[in-house]
C-alpha cells in the first residue's frame, strides 16, 4: 500500500473530541456549536457545523439526553375507560393526533402513542413513572377524571384535552361544552323541534356537559323534561346498531337529534335514511366537533365547531411551559355553530 494513502479508519470522526481536534477547538465549543448556541461566534459555529456535515458526524443523542435528563419524547395517551371498544382510527382521534404530532415534531420531539384501557387505578402513574418521556398529553379525560387529578398533584408536565371543572388541579384544554350543547339545542328548537333526543354517553365529562347545554336551551325555551338521553357509544362496530335500537324504541316521540359527535350524527343520519325519514325535514340533526367528514355527508352536517387545531397548539404550548417549570393554566375555547344542511 502506498504511504500517500490515508487510512479511512484513522480520519473517521466518531466523537465530539475527534471533531474538536479536527477543528482546533475545545470539545465544549463543538458541543455548543452543534447545539446552535449563541456563545460560539458565528464563523466558528458555521465552520464546525460544516466539518460535522463533511464527516457525517451526528452527536450521540442518548448521551446528550443522559446529561440533560431529558428523553426528547412526549407521550400522547388516549384513555378509554368509558369507550373500551373505541379505536384510534376514530376520526376525532386521528384529527387531534395529527395536529399534536405536527406541533411536537416541529419542536424536535418524538411521539410515543398509547391507547389505554384503564383496568388498574395506577395506569397513569405507570406511564409518568416510566422515565421514558418528558411529558404527557391526554386526548380526552374519559371517566378517569379523578385518576388524572391525583397524578397531576405531583406530576406537572401533564395536559389533557377535555373539560375544566371548578377547583380542577390538572391543566385541560377544550371547548366550552355547555355553551356548545346550548348552541345545538337552540338550533334544533329554531327548526321547530320540541322533543329532542341526545345521542351520547354522558359518563365522560365533555359529553355530559354537552347534554347539560341542550337541556339548558330547552329549559330556556320552556320545553319541560329536557332532552331524551339515549346512550350511544363511539365504538364504530356497535354505534349503528345502538342508534337503530334507540330509534325503534322511541318511535315518533322525538323530532330532533343532538349528537355528541359528528360521527354519531353521521351514523344517525344513515339510520334515518334507511327508514325513509328525511333530514332535516322530518328530524333535524346537529353534530359536534366539525370534523372534515361533516362537509362530506349528504346532507352536510350542521355542527358545533371545536377549534381542534388551535386546541392542539394550546396543549403543546402549555405542556412545554410546564416542562420548563411554569404553571400554565388551562384553556376554555368558545364553540361556534356551523350552519349547514342537516338542521
Amino acid at each position: 500500500m502506498s504511504d500517500n494513502l490515508i487510512d479511512p479508519a484513522q480520519s473517521r470522526v466518531r466523537t465530539i473530541a475527534d471533531l474538536a481536534r479536527l477543528a482546533g477547538v475545545s470539545a465544549g465549543t463543538v458541543s455548543r456549536a452543534l447545539a446552535g448556541k449563541s456563545l460560539v461566534n458565528e464563523e466558528t459555529r458555521l465552520r464546525i457545523q460544516a466539518l460535522a456535515t463533511a464527516h457525517d458526524f451526528r452527536p450521540n443523542q442518548m448521551a446528550s439526553r443522559l446529561r440533560t435528563k431529558r428523553t426528547g419524547v412526549i407521550g400522547v395517551v388516549v384513555p378509554l375507560g368509558h369507550e373500551r371498544r373505541q379505536h384510534l382510527s376514530d376520526p376525532f382521534f386521528m384529527t387531534m393526533l395529527g395536529h399534536l404530532a405536527d406541533a411536537l415534531t416541529e419542536n424536535g420531539y418524538d411521539v410515543m402513542l398509547s391507547r389505554i384501557i384503564p383496568d388498574a387505578d395506577d395506569w397513569l402513574e405507570q406511564i409518568v413513572n416510566s422515565g421514558m418521556m418528558d411529558g404527557v398529553l391526554l386526548i380526552g379525560q374519559s371517566d378517569q377524571f379523578e385518576v388524572i387529578e391525583r397524578v397531576a398533584r405531583r406530576y406537572r408536565p401533564l395536559v389533557a384535552w377535555g373539560s375544566t371543572m371548578p377547583d380542577q388541579v390538572h391543566c385541560a384544554v377544550g371547548s366550552d361544552n355547555i355553551a356548545g350543547g346550548r348552541l345545538a339545542g337552540e338550533r334544533l328548537i329554531a327548526r321547530g323541534a320540541k322533543r329532542i333526543a341526545f345521542l351520547g354517553d354522558v359518563r365522560a365529562p365533555e359529553i355530559r356537559q354537552r347534554y347539560e347545554g341542550v337541556a339548558a336551551a330547552m329549559a330556556a325555551a320552556g320545553l319541560a323534561g329536557g332532552p331524551l338521553q339515549l346512550t350511544t357509544h363511539l365504538a364504530s362496530d356497535i354505534m349503528e346498531q345502538e342508534i337503530a335500537q334507540h330509534l325503534s324504541a322511541v318511535g315518533d316521540r322525538i323530532d330532533g337529534i343532538a349528537a355528541a359527535s359528528d360521527v354519531i350524527a353521521m351514523t344517525a343520519m344513515r339510520v334515518l335514511a334507511d327508514r325513509n325519514i328525511r333530514v332535516p325535514d322530518q328530524i333535524p340533526v346537529v353534530g359536534y366537533d366539525d370534523l372534515p367528514l361533516a362537509m362530506q355527508t349528504v346532507p352536510r352536517i350542521t355542527t358545533v365547531r371545536q377549534e381542534i387545531a388551535a386546541g392542539a397548539r394550546a396543549m403543546v404550548q402549555a405542556l412545554f411551559a410546564r416542562i420548563g417549570g411554569e404553571d400554565a393554566p388551562g384553556v376554555v375555547m368558545p364553540p361556534l355553530l356551523i350552519e349547514r344542511d342537516s338542521a
